[in-house]
């Protein structure tokens, strides 16, 4: 088992990193004397594999448990999904000291993190990610929203939970393409922040699949990307500066995602999709060596992940989406470009011929 705390001013939580850990969710929010009412919120797939086990933990605990389950899939991250976690919270009779636990993926804790921070003014939050992606990434942080139409997590707060309990064996039911998608965020961590973790991933023989990452590498994997996004939020909460080091390859995947309603593409292989677009931005821009890029490409391939725009979208469609994305700040958006593995830097003065002529790189597959 691992611990890895959150230090925060205003609070502080724990990351707990245990096999059997979902078993033993009860006891550890009795711990934190969390209150004694509990809306479990998830979606059917989740829920059939994982429900009962979390429901028995909370129960055996003393917790009472009601469940809410939400349609699977980032198209469902909406303002009107999110009235049946505020349904389910009013049937339940759900009081301030209540708390909301999020059994999924980062659609899930998204929106459950979205619902307790706005239920009441504000609900305990814990978080029981079930997919790679939400393990190392969207359920530490206390980043919470839903999708509007014209963006990606447009509409949000940040709300910061009690806890968070990560069983890596939940992983051996992720299908395999949302493992890969999970992948991109990991990589994403070696880059912007643990060139170590970059170098571990390298010397993997496999990136693509479950089944063929070894359990000590897995267990790196998890702890070192855990700690980066502990680090890094620690420093700063609510994205004041360094925290937007996290978007890197964010800003051209949340394009990429938009454009293709949320069904073609799903995260992770849209921030693949953005890396390779940041990388090389980064070497026509003379801030990164063309082997540092080659290095990241191969790491986003051995990982299965796309590395070119999808057909039919447009360019021009991506750079107007790009003007929407939350990070604009003055009308310019903002890019996190890498100028070593392990470091990144943050700069508006992009310019838009050279993202169209990446683009258009990209497009033909004929970046580096």
């Amino acid at each position: 088992m691992t611990t890895i705390s959150v230090n925060l001013p205003q609070t502080t939580y724990d990351i707990v990193i245990q096999p059997g850990g979902l078993d033993t969710l009860g006891q550890w929010m009795q711990q934190r004397q969390l209150g004694g009412k509990v809306l479990l919120v998830s979606n059917p797939q989740i829920f059939k594999h994982y429900g009962d086990r979390a429901i028995a933990s909370l129960e055996a605990a003393g917790f009472h448990v009601a469940a809410c389950l939400l349609p699977a899939g980032e198209r469902y991250k909406t303002l009107h999904t999110l009235q049946k976690i505020y349904a389910a919270a009013l049937e339940h009779r759900c009081e301030r000291s209540s708390t909301f636990v999020a059994l999924g993926g980062g659609v899930i804790g998204d929106m459950t993190g979205f619902a307790a921070a706005t239920w009441l003014r504000g609900l305990n939050l814990v978080q029981v990610p079930t997919s790679l992606l939400a393990m190392v990434d969207a359920a530490i942080g206390g980043k919470t929203g839903v999708n509007h139409p014209q963006g990606k997590n447009l509409i949000g707060a940040f709300h910061q939970p009690r806890l968070v309990v990560i069983d890596p064996q939940l992983l051996k039911t992720l299908p395999a393409r949302e493992f890969r998608a999970g992948m991109a965020e990991v990589i994403k961590y070696g880059v912007i922040w643990d060139a170590p973790l970059f170098e571990a991933l390298e010397a993997a023989s496999r990136l693509n699949t479950y089944g063929g990452v070894e359990d000590s590498l897995c267990h790196t994997i998890l702890t070192a990307s855990c700690r980066a996004k502990a680090e890094v939020v620690s420093k700063d909460e609510k994205e004041a500066g360094l925290r937007a080091i996290l978007n890197y390859g964010h800003t051209i995947g949340h394009a990429v995602e938009s454009l293709t309603g949320y069904k073609r593409v799903n995260h992770g292989e849209a921030v693949g999709i953005g890396m390779v677009a940041a990388g090389q931005l980064a070497v026509e821009l003379s801030l990164w060596d063309p082997e540092s890029c080659d290095r990241q490409l191969a790491l986003i391939q051995k990982a299965g992940l796309p590395t070119r725009l999808p057909i039919g979208i447009g360019i021009t469609a991506i750079l107007e989406a790009l003007q929407t994305d939350k990070k604009v700040k003055a009308g310019k958006v903002r890019f996190v470009l890498p100028t070593h593995i392990g470091a990144v830097t943050i700069t508006d003065t992009v310019p838009a011929e050279t993202i169209r002529q990446v683009l258009q790189q990209m497009q033909a597959n004929e970046y580096r």
